[in-house]
């Protein structure tokens, strides 16, 4: 995937993260997008090499809550 295709995409894939955390989480959306954007999973997530932004919004608001639970990310074997 080229860098305009990903960039284009990351846009989509944070709004879907961002309803999650906040109606799973039960915060405004402003304190959702605070805490990913200050996530690790967040920085592996913009980095196109890391391949992170193919998970599902389910699997990334479970990657997510991990590490907000325990500071790590134990990612799945795929």
């Amino acid at each position: 995937m080229g860098q305009e295709q990903f960039a284009a995409m990351m846009p989509y894939i944070c709004a879907d993260l961002v309803a999650m955390i906040s109606l799973k989480d039960e915060l405004p959306s402003e304190e959702a997008i605070s805490r990913l954007y200050s996530s690790k999973l967040y920085e592996l997530l913009e980095n196109e090499d890391t391949k992170v932004w193919h998970y599902s919004t389910d699997m990334l608001y479970s990657l997510y809550s991990q590490e907000q639970r325990t500071g790590t990310i134990d990612f799945p074997d795929v």
